[in-house]
């Protein structure tokens, strides 16, 4: 429960750059009005957004804030906040069977363009599973940025686990092939791979990615599948624009949230969320191995929102 609780805390201070943005203009425009009219729903409108929830995204939460205060009743407009709350968690939730992965054979790709902390993921993620009494295997199979094996074999060596790798510039799918065949016949419960992250190229990324998960479907055609994109939170919408550009070239199952704690826009894991409809599954705030946690939509909105801090 500490464990827990310690993580909270360092949610709670890594949204705070967020936190003071939307909770100083909420809590003004609920001090601000003494009724709820169509000015109060402009303010907390334009709140929303300059925290990057994004337009559409406010739109469905607003819309769904006035029929709730017409149900029921709601005259003050501190009473809305709870509302709020529960109008943006019903945005969020994660499904059930998000992290099915985590007990099957699986071949987990982690995709994402560079610089947002992709191969830092990869080792975070093969520590945690790796804490949790799995057999965990890397395959370093982002060749053509210099120095990501590199990076990817010190993350390998954190986290004690395995790592496939060739030299730079080698065939991504060839070192997938053979992370597939290690993986097999060593009895590894979980296969990392980090990949290239040439959005800019996005034809040869595509062929690529084909390639790659071709050779896990003929090679490994049991292992349960997952596709996380990781995604800088301190970009905002930009990042919500790479989420539905990668979605048109892998079939993506969730989102890695990173940098969180840099960031005035932390609203974004909210939008990429509503208007993607793929869950974010992790967050990552901090540079420590175990700063990338299981996202917990209730717990994100409460820390962003200053509540449950006692």
């Amino acid at each position: 429960m500490s464990e827990k609780k310690g993580f909270f805390s360092k949610l709670v201070s890594g949204l705070t750059k967020t936190r003071d943005s939307i909770k100083a203009g909420i809590d003004s425009v609920f001090s601000g009005f003494s009724s709820i009219d169509e000015d109060f729903y402009e303010e907390l409108e334009e709140i929303l957004i300059m925290a990057d929830i994004g337009v559409n995204t406010t739109s469905k939460i607003m819309d769904e804030l006035r029929v709730k205060v017409k149900e029921q009743k709601v005259k003050e407009p501190e009473a809305c906040r709870q509302l709020l709350m529960d109008s943006i968690k019903a945005q969020m939730q994660v499904p059930e069977h998000a992290y099915d992965f985590e007990n099957r054979k699986s071949v987990v790709l982690l995709i994402g363009v560079n610089g947002v902390g992709k191969t830092t993921s990869v080792g975070k993620l093969a520590s945690q599973m790796k804490n949790q009494g799995k057999k965990v295997l890397i395959a370093a199979a982002d060749t053509f940025r210099a120095g990501a094996i590199e990076q990817l074999t010190e993350w390998a060596h954190r986290a004690d686990v395995d790592i496939i790798a060739q030299k730079e510039g080698s065939d991504p799918a060839a070192v997938v092939y053979d992370a597939v065949t290690a993986a097999k016949a060593r009895g590894v419960d979980c296969l990392i791979c980090d990949t290239a992250g040439r959005l800019h190229n996005k034809k040869n990324l595509m062929e690529e990615l084909k390639k790659i998960n071709r050779i896990i479907e003929r090679e490994y055609p049991d292992a349960y599948r997952e596709s996380l994109i990781v995604l800088d939170g301190t970009t905002g919408q930009n990042a919500l624009a790479q989420a539905k550009q990668f979605s048109e070239v892998a079939d993506l199952t969730g989102i890695i949230l990173t940098k969180l704690d840099g960031t005035a826009k932390g609203g974004i894991a909210i939008a990429i969320q509503a208007e993607m409809g793929i869950p974010v599954k992790y967050i990552g705030i901090g540079e420590q191995i175990d700063d990338l946690q299981k996202f917990h939509a209730d717990e994100y909105v409460d820390a962003l929102f200053g509540n449950g801090q006692s």
